[in-house]
């Protein structure tokens, strides 16, 4: 089985490099996919309580028959519970939910409501050891400094949407000064603006006998940053983890970089009809 790298967050703990997400998967495809994930070899799984398949992530790994200690499970505190008391409470949930004794990373979902509020209850759920490591996503760069200056335990890693047209070479610049792991949702764009068929990842594809997929996976792996793909289909699983046997050169890498557009393609996160729909938003508690 090949082994996946891994990155050590600034605790001590071991995060696999390439991870899988179940973001908009139905109960039954985020069940299956978890099995089909692990029994590929992946070891860190990505969900979240907005995305409202806990459970369903709980029994895949149940199923899958993996030991424990060897999962590395990732899930996310949302929006109108992020305070002190909605910390406690929703961290709870989600762990019940999961079938689970601990949690290895959790993270607080968006940059608003009382995120000061619900790190405080986050970092005694982490010294009480039923969470390993903590962090948070969508933190733009100037509200992680922000953060980490008015926290006393700084985030462990911060997810973003990361992928060839949005590379954050600024933000990770900026994760790395303060030693937090850069991860990246999205990885594919979720095939926006014609990733799949984009001709300067195509011929690098092509030279290696990959696939764009494979190629971009492996220019995150190259990056440092950690990529958590999805996909429902068993084969496509198995094709995102086989990325261990090749390397893209210095010229490659140049050639992606020149695709970055140096903005998101998914959300504003200064639109106010944004933040008003996150809060509007039930993550089926």
């Amino acid at each position: 089985m090949t082994e996946v790298p891994t990155v050590k967050l600034h605790n001590g703990v071991e995060m696999s490099q390439l991870g899988f997400g179940v973001f908009q998967m139905t109960d039954d495809e985020a069940e299956q996919s978890v099995v089909d994930a692990l029994q590929a070899g992946y070891r860190l799984i990505d969900t979240a309580a907005s995305y409202r398949n806990e459970e369903a992530v709980g029994r895949g790994i149940a199923r899958s028959g993996m030991p424990r200690e060897e999962i590395f499970v990732t899930t996310k505190l949302w929006v109108p519970e992020v305070n002190y008391a909605g910390a406690k409470k929703a961290f709870q949930r989600s762990l019940d939910n999961l079938g689970l004794d601990y949690i290895d990373l959790y993270l607080i979902h968006q940059p608003y409501n009382d995120v000061f509020g619900a790190w405080r209850a986050m970092e005694e759920l982490y010294e009480a050891g039923k969470v390993k490591s903590i962090g948070v996503s969508n933190f733009a760069s100037a509200k992680l400094v922000d953060f980490v200056l008015n926290t006393n335990i700084k985030p462990m890693v911060n997810q973003i949407e990361t992928h060839p047209f949005n590379q954050q070479a600024e933000a990770h610049k900026v994760m790395a000064e303060y030693n937090i792991v850069h991860e990246g949702w999205a990885p594919f764009a979720e095939g926006r603006q014609d990733l799949f068929t984009n001709e300067v990842l195509a011929k690098i594809a092509e030279k290696h006998a990959k696939s764009i997929g494979q190629v971009v996976l492996r220019w995150n792996m190259q990056r440092g940053i950690v990529a958590i793909p999805k996909s429902v289909r068993k084969e496509r699983i198995a094709e995102n983890f086989d990325i261990f046997d090749f390397e893209l050169s210095g010229d490659d890498m140049a050639k992606i970089a020149t695709l970055d557009e140096n903005k998101g393609l998914f959300v504003n996160h200064d639109d106010p009809e944004f933040v008003k729909y996150l809060y509007n938003r039930d993550a089926g508690k």
